[in-house]
């Protein structure tokens, strides 16, 4: 038998003076980049990632402001975001256009008092007080709703996925709620006749809704809301749980991961999906001159002592309905937005950014007489006047 011996393993050469400082130089820039990275982590986020490639193509000034585009309706008209376009509603016509000015839909209408609810992707049209009511998603109207003459509109939401809830007046009940499937199909029909309802919102995942209502506990007024899993028979009419108001009168509501967010004249309630009040911030004997539920995780509400003038206190609630930040203005604020991590002021000639904790994000001193401001998520601004809308990209 044969052994075979193992050869001997050669040396391993050592790398080249050339590699080696070729490896040093990766090596030091890439701890340049970190230490970048580091000092300039409120410039160089995720959104200014996804800013830069959204707008790369976007013919920009210094300052960050794209071209502008006329639109029609006057800045009477309420105002959405849809995808990267502008949604605008008069009571004569809505209108939807592109980023850049593109009109894509041009639909003539006749509203008294036109209102938007708006999701990322989605949003509802409708007459408060009167019967039409549409749906646009995209780029065109996927759904349209109109009244019988003795029923009117008092509010409609659409969730993230596309379903949506409806409150009406008819003839014979206080209040009628009525949700629609991703495919506005009528999945459930709510009718009330001991208490009215104002208003209502549908949970993320489209299982539950929560109503607003409104009456009189022995001889005091008072504001419920309460809640409804979609899965139920029709002789079960009972909510499954309830959460007072006291005699607070409710002026908007969110439901989002945490529960339903209840803004109302004078105190933000939040209340978990199973009608316990988890929170709140009271600021009765102030006037609350503007506010957004919109942020990611917070609220915004804009008090004052006065009524008139233009000092307030800008307020960033956290999930819990307690004080994040606060910041007292001296301007005459125009305009309140909120959307991902950012705020938007808009106020004479000027529009301030900030973050949640009230950290000044971006400022632009030219606003080319903008009254109303939308924020969008990815911290780009769209500012209307009176007949032209520009977008701000932050640079």
């Amino acid at each position: 038998m044969e052994l075979l011996q193992p050869k001997p393993t050669p040396p391993k050469k050592r790398p080249s003076r050339l590699l080696r400082l070729l490896a040093f130089l990766v090596t030091l820039a890439l701890m340049a980049g970190a230490v970048a990275l580091v000092a300039n982590r409120d410039k160089l986020n995720l959104d200014g990632v996804r800013r830069w490639f959204n707008y790369r193509s976007l013919e920009r000034s210094d300052s960050g402001q794209a071209e502008s585009f006329s639109y029609d309706g006057g800045s009477a008209s309420s105002f959405a975001t849809l995808d990267d376009g502008l949604l605008v509603c008069s009571t004569a016509s809505i209108r939807l256009y592109s980023g850049s000015g593109t009109l894509y839909v041009d639909q003539t209408i006749s509203m008294e008092h036109p209102v938007i609810h708006s999701t990322e992707h989605s949003a509802v049209v409708y007459d408060a007080g009167g019967q039409d009511l549409f749906v646009f998603s995209g780029k065109e109207q996927v759904f349209s709703l109109s009244l019988k003459e003795d029923e009117s509109l008092l509010s409609a939401r659409l969730n993230q996925e596309g379903s949506l809830v409806v409150v009406a007046q008819e003839s014979g009940y206080k209040g009628t709620v009525t949700v629609y499937g991703q495919d506005f199909q009528p999945i459930m029909r709510i009718k009330l006749s001991s208490r009215f309802v104002s208003d209502a919102t549908l949970s993320p995942d489209g299982k539950s809704v929560a109503l607003v209502t409104l009456g009189v506990n022995g001889s005091t007024f008072e504001s419920t809301l309460e809640l409804y899993q979609l899965s139920r028979t029709e002789e079960d009419v009972s909510p499954d749980h309830t959460c007072s108001l006291g005699n607070d009168v409710p002026l908007d509501l969110a439901w989002k991961s945490d529960g339903i967010w209840v803004l109302g004249q004078s105190s933000f309630t939040l209340v978990s999906p199973s009608g316990e009040n988890k929170g709140s911030y009271d600021y009765s004997g102030q006037y609350l001159k503007g506010f957004s539920l919109n942020g990611e995780g917070y609220a915004v509400l804009l008090l004052g002592k006065y009524r008139a003038g233009s000092a307030a206190d800008l307020i960033v609630l956290d999930h819990t309905g307690q004080v994040k930040a606060s910041s007292s203005l001296h301007d005459q604020v125009f305009s309140l937005s909120a959307a991902g991590n950012y705020i938007a002021v808009l106020s004479a000639g000027r529009l301030d950014l900030y973050t949640p904790d009230l950290t000044l994000y971006r400022s632009l001193e030219t606003t080319q007489g903008a009254r109303r401001v939308i924020q969008r998520s990815d911290g780009s601004t769209m500012l209307m006047n009176a007949d032209t809308a520009h977008l701000y990209v932050p640079n």
